[in-house]
């Protein structure tokens, strides 16, 4: 991460850089996150029905309660923190609404939409889809053409052609807002793990009868794993390559600095009190253990997700 920042500063000062230079610069960090990505799939499929089918029902149940639980209590904690430091930072400067444009709008989606959606995307009807889309609530304004009268019988009819010079003009198209279901592009992450999560602990049901798919499972995930371990040797350099390239990418760093600057700083500071705050406290008030020896031990884990912005 610092070399590549070092080296896309340096990069900065000299002439002004062919787009073509850009792109090779930045390619080996193309080619990781396009390596990551690649691998989501089956990491979540081999480790979620690795892990859960050598668990019982019961410990299944009470250990996704508890997952849940942390999960809700950690995510509120993170709101409300988050709320708090942009009242207190203010990082979107009202100066600046005029340079950043305006933003895509789509008021006409409810919470309640938002909600349907995410249970919607929970229960996938395919499963091959579910791997690049996602449903989604969407709303489309569109012209309805007024109801055109026509005449009960034929005398009327007669009547009509006679006056239609002195006939008001019909009323003008109206504009409704309908809701409808689309898919975006996207992959359903939430659906995948359900069903994953409902097959792995249905295959631990099965006991012996499955020992053949665990099995299967069991070696996939090892696979993944090695695969996994040799991206991570070629971490660094992608890494430092994508930030390289995106720093000399950027037309005026002082216009983009300040545009973002006070967002970064809420952003850091934010994963700074819950990252090194509060989670380490909670961790210490359910466990009465010490959290430093447990955050060293994912350090690795943390590095990665820094220079990959995972």
């Amino acid at each position: 991460v610092i070399l590549g920042a070092l080296c896309g500063g340096l990069l900065r000062l000299a002439t002004p850089i062919d787009p073509d230079i850009i792109m090779l610069i930045a390619f080996p960090g193309d080619i990781l996150m396009r390596m990551l990505k690649m691998l989501i799939l089956p990491l979540i499929i081999s480790s979620l029905i690795t892990g859960l089918s050598g668990l019982d029902a019961k410990a299944s149940g009470r250990l996704g309660t508890r997952a849940m639980i942390y999960y809700m209590s950690t995510t509120i904690i993170a709101a409300v923190l988050g709320v708090i430091l942009v009242l207190a930072i203010h990082p979107g400067n009202p100066k600046l609404k005029k340079q950043l444009g305006q933003g895509k709008k789509n008021d006409e989606v409810s919470s309640l939409d938002a909600f349907l959606d995410l249970i919607r995307n929970l229960f996938p009807e395919n499963l091959v889809q579910a791997c690049f889309q996602q449903i989604q609530t969407v709303t489309k304004k569109v012209l309805v053409p007024p109801p055109i009268e026509e005449p009960p019988n034929v005398t009327d009819s007669a009547f009509a052609m006679m006056n239609e010079t002195v006939r008001e003009a019909p009323p003008e198209a109206q504009m409704v807002i309908k809701k409808g279901l689309e898919f975006k592009d996207g992959m359903n992450v939430l659906g995948l793990i359900g069903f994953f999560i409902a097959f792995g602990i249905a295959m631990g049901k099965m006991g012996e009868q499955a020992k053949i798919m665990v099995d299967f499972f069991n070696i996939l995930n090892e696979i993944v794993m090695k695969l996994v371990t040799m991206i991570m040797w070629y971490s660094p350099l992608g890494i430092a390559c994508l930030i390289c390239g995106k720093i000399i990418a950027i037309k005026d760093l002082e216009v983009v600095a300040r545009q973002l600057g006070m967002y970064m700083v809420t952003v850091i500071v934010g994963l700074v009190i819950h990252g090194g705050i509060f989670l380490p406290l909670l961790y210490f008030v359910i466990t009465r253990k010490s959290p430093f020896s447990f955050l060293a031990g994912i350090f690795q884990a943390w590095i990665t997700a820094l220079g990959t912005a995972s």
